[in-house]
């Protein structure tokens, strides 16, 4: 129901041409320094009033505390639609508020689910998303902190209201609520190739946050236990679009004629479009098995979403190369919309972590860590 619900509502209010007018207006292969992708404000009103900034704070603070098999369903309509809007980072930030579950949590929480748009900034200038590696430090002062530093790769970030952002105190690590326009704190657009979102850096120069504002000061197990649940968003985000990406180049195959009959009936077409088939199934299926190892507390959520990111991610680069591929000269053209889709894809992929990174961690969830010693035999 939330899928078809979804999906209907943005049919509707975020048909291709639509999309195109908002993100590809101009032929410019990427958003520059300084340059971000404009989204349609009164769209965004729509979603909060349907509740989906909500769809991950339970009821007490003010959400519908579904499950995140049913937010999966949800965010699988945002990648098929390529939507741009800041829900994905929102709801990644209610994951890891959730997990804090303290009072200062709860009151972010509340406004999120009132319609506030929130992202993480939990990156370092290395690109590393360990939750060891805090990308700011934190000077106490009184009951409040003060932050310095940058972070990096903030998902929509000129979009949102309120950055979750870790920081380093002494040998701990704090989780921080800052308001976007917090005196001191700036935010730089990147360099971005994908047309349908923004991502900033974002420097803190003596940003001061009161205690209220202190969401957990032992920050490192809260995002651990909340990081199979941000791999799950993304690897949905990338499942919707990789479809979206299969059933128009499905279509297209079925279309376009050469030899006298249509393109679809080569087996050099066929057989791309079924392997894409099978990995994005496949992938689906892994996200929501993953999904459910989550909803369900279960040890294995961490194994589980990391096997679905990384099927997810390499689905993804498969059926966005080959729908480019099959669709030929068309498929190249700024006018169509393939490209839009191609880019989204190409950023999730390397969101948290691409296929093969997430190899590396499955290897060292399931072998172990690779060891530094080398043992030296006469």
């Amino acid at each position: 129901m939330m899928r078809d619900m979804a999906r209907r509502m943005l049919d509707e209010r975020l048909p291709m041409d639509r999309l195109r007018s908002l993100v590809a207006a101009a032929p410019e292969p990427v958003y520059d320094v300084g340059e971000r992708a404009p989204w349609d404000a009164s769209l965004w009103a729509e979603i909060v009033a349907l509740g989906w900034t909500g769809l991950a704070i339970g009821e007490a603070d003010g959400g519908s505390g579904i499950s995140l098999a049913g937010i999966a369903a949800m965010i699988e309509e945002v990648g098929r639609h390529a939507l741009p809007s800041p829900v994905v980072p929102t709801l990644g930030a209610s994951l890891v508020l959730r997990a804090a579950g303290s009072e200062a949590a709860r009151t972010v929480m509340a406004r999120i689910a009132g319609g506030a748009a929130a992202s993480l900034a939990i990156t370092n200038d290395r690109g590393s998303w360990e939750p060891e590696d805090a990308p700011l430090v934190a000077q106490a002062d009184g009951d409040a902190l003060v932050l310095h530093g940058t972070t990096r790769f903030v998902q929509d970030g000129f979009k949102a209201n309120i950055l979750v952002a870790s920081a380093r105190l002494g040998d701990a690590i704090v989780l921080c609520a800052v308001e976007t326009a917090a005196e001191g704190l700036t935010l730089e657009a990147d360099h971005i190739h994908d047309l349908t979102r923004d991502q900033a850096s974002v420097h803190f120069n003596g940003v001061r946050v009161g205690a209220g504002a202190i969401v957990s000061r032992d920050a490192a197990p809260v995002l651990r236990a909340a990081w199979p649940g941000l791999l799950a968003l993304v690897s949905a985000d990338l499942c919707g679009a990789s479809e979206w990406l299969l059933q128009t180049t499905v279509a297209y195959s079925k279309e376009r004629v050469q030899f006298d009959r249509p393109i679809g009936f080569f087996q050099a077409v066929k057989h791309p479009l079924v392997n894409a088939m099978v990995e994005i199934d496949r992938a689906r299926s892994l996200l929501y098995h993953a999904c459910a190892e989550i909803d369900a507390g279960s040890p294995q959520a961490e194994v589980a979403a990391r096997m679905a990111k990384s099927a997810a991610s390499d689905a993804a680069a498969f059926i966005s190369d080959r729908a480019i591929q099959l669709h030929g000269g068309i498929g190249f053209t700024w006018e169509y919309g393939l490209h839009i889709y191609f880019k989204r894809n190409l950023h999730n992929q390397a969101l948290f972590g691409d296929g093969v990174h997430q190899r590396a961690k499955l290897a060292d969830l399931l072998i172990g860590p690779v060891s530094t010693t080398t043992n030296v035999t006469g």
